[in-house]
């Protein structure tokens, strides 16, 4: 099994208009031509993808996220998730954020990536017409420790749980899976699940998110294995894959010096950062090649127990830094760069998600099949040779029948012709001592005696002539009758 690396992105907003106003100054800089950013005088961090200010939304999709969706389609768990403290543009960049930013007015290069995503997936369906898809979504938030269903507001926070199937996958028990049939199906589920979110307004972000979201979207495919369209139907093999997309909108870290949040919000920020805490150990344990068999602490917060997959399981997984480029946010973009830092050390088992099972039942399948058909054939065959058979044995019993009355009609005839013969041949002998025949006519009686006494004789030494004469023996006796008959004429006269 292949490992991979998580992929780390880091993006840097550009300064607000208040922080302009307030005249702050720019920390955190992109070096130019390199994956590389440079946070206050000498600290400079690698990662797989780099963001300055300039960079559109187009330009974090096509480089994160697209790769990841060409996973999805292949068969692989794909996951990616915004992190930074508040007010960084992790809600926009991953664009699940407040009906506002979703709705069909936004240009679309303002669009984040949930939207972008969708509209490509159903693309991609659209356009393969071998595989029959089925999608379905889900949209989860964790809000102080709670699950709550964003598609089903009625269903009851202790109703959904987090399991894990018989493979070790994580599993959400109890959350409401809408099947869909288009982008804009999907696009309207997302607005009606962020209108349910959990937002507020901080001195921070004016749309500060107080849970951490998961919009999940599933696909089954069933796929045709064989890709030649000439092979024979017989030869068909459908293949089962099921893989999922999960896009993880995390609440900001917050300092309540900065947020100013008191009463409720303030303890939802003891719960953010508590989420986030143990999401941080997660991807320390997991980054530490000294620690790596030790305990890896999912089970420390909901959020990291729904991304127990993502981080070191079965997924390929794309983390989105997003920090403040303001002097006044210092330390709080190098804690994100030193977090974003450590994940990328993160190796991840990602698979095509199919039960191998299916393949030996299909191949069991074809073989039964090949054994039917080839029982079937040897059956239909065996039936033509036997009908064959039988029609030529009707004939050659029609060729023997008539051959045996021809036979018994020759004999039949044979026996009549000898016995005319040796009706002949006692009257020649009965004139022969008759007087008042000629000397000549008595030669030739003589010389025509001689002749019938030697053809008797040749007859007589040949086996089976009293059962069966041949048409060459039967000749000579045929051609002595008639001149005997002739010669009994011509005496009579």
């Amino acid at each position: 099994m292949e490992e991979i690396p998580v992929k780390v992105a880091v993006r840097i907003r550009p300064l607000l208009s208040k922080e302009i106003l307030h005249n702050h100054q720019v920390c955190v800089r992109v070096v130019p031509n390199t994956q590389q950013i440079l946070i206050g005088k000498d600290r400079v961090f690698t990662f797989d993808y780099v963001f300055g200010k300039a960079a559109s939304q187009d330009d974090v999709y096509s480089n994160c996220i697209k790769p990841l969706l060409v996973s999805l389609i292949e068969g692989y768990n794909a996951t990616v998730f915004a992190y930074g403290q508040t007010g960084s543009g992790k809600t926009y960049t991953i664009g699940g954020g407040h009906v506002g930013m979703l709705c069909a007015s936004v240009a679309d290069e303002e669009k984040g990536i949930i939207p972008r995503a969708i509209q490509e997936l159903f693309q991609i369906i659209s356009e393969n017409h071998n595989t029959d898809f089925n999608v379905t979504v889900s949209y989860i938030e964790v809000y102080k420790e709670d699950l709550r269903d964003l598609l089903e507001l009625e269903t009851n926070v202790k109703d959904i749980h987090i399991r894990e199937d018989e493979k070790g996958n994580t599993v959400l028990v109890g959350a409401k899976e809408n099947q869909v049939e288009s982008a804009d199906e999907v696009m309207s589920l997302l607005e009606a699940g962020s209108a349910a979110r959990h937002t507020s307004t901080t001195q921070m972000n004016e749309h500060s998110s107080r849970s951490h979201a998961i919009f999940t979207i599933t696909i089954c495919q069933q796929r045709d294995k064989n890709s030649s369209a000439a092979e024979s139907t017989t030869a068909r093999s459908i293949q089962m894959i099921t893989s999922k997309f999960h896009f993880v909108d995390l609440a900001g870290s917050e300092r309540v010096t900065k947020t100013g949040n008191t009463g409720e919000r303030f303890k939802e920020s003891i719960q953010i950062n508590s989420g986030l805490l143990a999401l941080g150990n997660v991807i320390s344990a997991l980054a530490d090649p000294k620690r790596k068999n030790a305990h890896v602490p999912y089970r420390d917060a909901k959020i990291t127990r729904i991304l127990k997959d993502s981080l070191g399981g079965n997924a390929k997984t794309v983390m989105i830094t997003c920090i403040s480029p303001s002097t006044s946010d210092f330390d709080e973009s190098l804690n994100s760069l030193k977090y974003a830092n450590r994940a990328r050390n993160i190796k991840n088992k990602p698979i095509v998600n199919y039960n191998p099972d299916w393949d030996r039942m299909d191949e069991m399948e074809l073989e039964i099949k090949a054994l039917r058909e080839a029982l079937q054939n040897q059956q239909s065959s065996r039936v033509s040779r036997i009908s064959q058979v039988s029609q030529d044995w009707g004939q050659e019993k029609s060729k023997i029948r008539a051959l045996e009355e021809q036979l018994a009609q020759f004999q039949l005839e044979c026996y009549n012709h000898r016995h005319c013969t040796e009706e002949a041949f006692s009257l020649f002998h009965e004139l022969k001592v008759m007087s008042g025949l000629a000397k000549s006519q008595k030669n030739r009686l003589e010389s025509w005696l001689c002749m019938a006494e030697e053809i008797r004789s040749e007859t007589a030494s040949i086996p089976g002539t009293d059962d069966a004469i041949s048409s060459g023996r039967e000749e000579p006796h045929h051609i002595t009758i008639l001149q005997l008959k002739r010669e009994l004429k011509k005496c009579q006269v």
